[in-house]
């Protein structure tokens, strides 16, 4: 079973959805039985072509995210929403019937482990042919030649032979194109790609960045980039939304973000990046501390224990704001000296 997602009464937020979005989310909290939640109030919106890369540490709530948007969460997630719609279709309160119809059709994931998420008793060529026939083709010899064009759609060297091929027998880039073109198989219209390129070399990591961006351009589908890695993110999407212990924190464009970050932790993740610049033999600078338990319960700044700006008024509640540049907020009271909250859609 998976979970439902449940509106949450909002007198302030839009009742409309704004046009021509992949991806809408307003006032989004998931959590676990009583404890605090992993995701709160995260609001995002993904414009058709555009693509959004969320980042952040393990644990700061990007893949739930993902897996809200297809309904995957387990029974026992705690799901609720002001708006949660994708393809300008409202996921709340859907059962699983409802969510199966939009599954691959409006959304589609590509998941962290190609080797656990495909079948390893299924050949190549059947696992996307069964994607294909769950979605409306019935003809078993058409759905075998769409599957065969969408091995070469996504560049995978001799359709022919890898169509007949187990998962053990290709490499993880292979994989990870198969992966790639089930996804793409019902055209849908936002592909969550949660960390993609995780288990691969560099060199393979920029040839499936490339595609994604190739196929992003080809049909105009929406995108979300889950990534821990600040390299993928700032070379390959439009924005970036930076998560720490549930919440976005910051969001720009990749220049706003990583030029001018302005939230404490985007600046520490920065700078514990290696750069040809730094002394050999000295340790990277680091974040101090961990994410503590009771930091997700905080009415104030969730970073202040870790920030070595904090003061006194980082336990109040935080808002994202404007900063200087026009569309670039963060969560922080320095951000642009404390100007007023955005308002809300």
């Amino acid at each position: 079973m998976t979970s439902t997602t449940h509106v949450v009464p909002d007198t302030h937020a839009g009742s409309d959805t704004p046009t021509g979005a992949a991806l809408d989310i307003w006032g989004l909290n998931i959590g676990y039985g009583s404890g605090p939640d992993v995701v709160s109030d995260v609001n995002l919106h993904v414009a058709e072509g555009e693509i959004l890369g969320i980042i952040g540490e393990s644990g700061c709530g990007k893949s739930s995210i993902g897996l809200a948007l297809l309904g995957l969460l387990p029974a026992a997630a705690r799901t609720e929403a002001h708006r949660l719609q994708v393809a300008g279709k409202d996921l709340v309160g859907l059962g699983e019937r409802e969510l199966a119809k939009i599954r691959g059709n409006d959304v589609s994931m590509i998941f962290q482990e190609p080797m656990s998420a495909l079948n390893p008793v299924m050949r190549i060529g059947d696992q996307i042919s069964e994607v294909l026939r769950l979605h409306g083709e019935r003809d078993k010899r058409r759905a075998a030649a769409s599957a065969l064009e969408l091995l070469g759609l996504v560049q995978v060297p001799e359709p022919e032979l890898r169509m007949r091929q187990y998962p053990h027998q290709m490499s993880g880039g292979m994989r990870q194109r198969v992966m790639i073109a089930i996804a793409m198989a019902a055209n849908p219209r936002l592909l969550v790609a949660d960390e993609p390129t995780t288990a691969l070399d560099v060199t393979v990591q920029a040839q499936i960045l490339s595609l994604l961006t190739q196929l992003r351009d080809k049909t105009g589908m929406g995108m979300v980039l889950i990534s821990h890695d600040l390299g993928v993110i700032a070379s390959t999407c439009d924005r970036v939304a930076v998560m720490y212990a549930g919440q976005i924190v910051e969001e720009g464009t990749p220049a706003q973000v990583m030029e001018n970050p302005a939230h404490p932790y985007t600046r520490g993740l920065l700078a514990s990046i290696p750069r040809r610049t730094h002394a050999a033999g000295t340790d990277l600078p680091a974040i101090s501390g961990g994410i503590r338990p009771e930091d997700r319960s905080l009415p104030g700044c969730r970073f202040a224990a870790r920030c070595p700006l904090a003061e006194a008024r980082c336990a109040e509640p935080q808002h994202l704001l404007d900063t200087r540049t026009a569309g670039h907020t963060a969560r922080c009271v320095r951000s642009n000296h404390g100007l007023i909250a955005k308002e809300k859609p």
